[in-house]
């Protein structure tokens, strides 16, 4: 595989982490997985230099653990840990929203790139695409979606905070991956913040989020 021409705006380490990150999400690495650093290199036909660098940046963020003497694992989330993220997400971001809306934050240009986006996610949801690869590029959109949020909410302490955290979600969302309607739902329910913001409620904001979070989580729950 020419790992280069697949992303070729990055450098070889964090190719390999992209290259892995996507393996993961297509869940061609689930949940405690092996990720063995020879079998990698020979795949990508790279030295194991790059790959071991990736591997370290994946622990970094949450989504690979190396248990000393026996390898580096994805990660294996319980539905605790699954719980507490969605907790923890639900109460900075209705921060963010609430400082987006009393700041006056977003203007038009916004609003159009976000509904742009969620027009995306419902298109990517409803295609014929391979269920995992659709999940994938909804589960993008739905990043960029909140980034951008986060972005202009110029909250630098928070944001680093909800960045920690969102493969690690990502991770978690996966489990709801096979079902096209519950997609679909999530993507339209992006709308109901988008309606929110421009109308500057903060409750209905937070409340938009919220619903949006839960539904996600009780998804998850009962896929556990």
């Amino acid at each position: 595989m020419d790992i280069k021409e697949r992303f070729s705006h990055s450098s070889l380490s964090n190719m390999v982490v992209q290259y892995l990150k996507e393996e993961i999400f297509l869940e061609n690495y689930k949940e405690g997985d092996r990720i063995l650093e020879a079998q990698i290199a020979e795949e990508l036909d790279i030295s194991r230099a790059p790959v071991r660098e990736a591997i370290k940046e994946l622990e970094n963020q949450g989504l690979v653990e190396t248990i000393p003497r026996k390898g580096s694992f994805v990660i294996q989330l319980s539905q605790k840990d699954i719980q507490e993220l969605f907790n923890i997400r639900i109460m900075l971001e209705n921060r963010l929203l609430e400082k987006i809306i009393n700041e006056d934050l977003l203007d038009e240009k916004d609003f159009d790139y976000l509904e742009g986006l969620v027009q995306d996610m419902i298109k990517t949801a409803e295609s014929t695409e391979d269920e995992n690869r659709k999940v994938l590029e909804v589960n993008k959109r739905d990043v960029a979606f909140h980034h951008h949020l986060w972005k202009k909410s110029e909250s630098k302490w928070t944001i680093k905070i909800l960045t920690g955290l969102y493969f690690q979600l990502q991770l978690a969302m996966l489990i709801d991956a096979k079902k096209e309607e519950n997609l679909v739902q999530s993507a339209k329910q992006h709308f109901n913040i988008i309606k929110s913001l421009k109308e500057k409620d903060c409750k209905k904001a937070k409340e938009s989020l919220r619903n949006h979070i839960i539904t996600l989580s009780q998804k998850v729950e009962s896929c556990s």
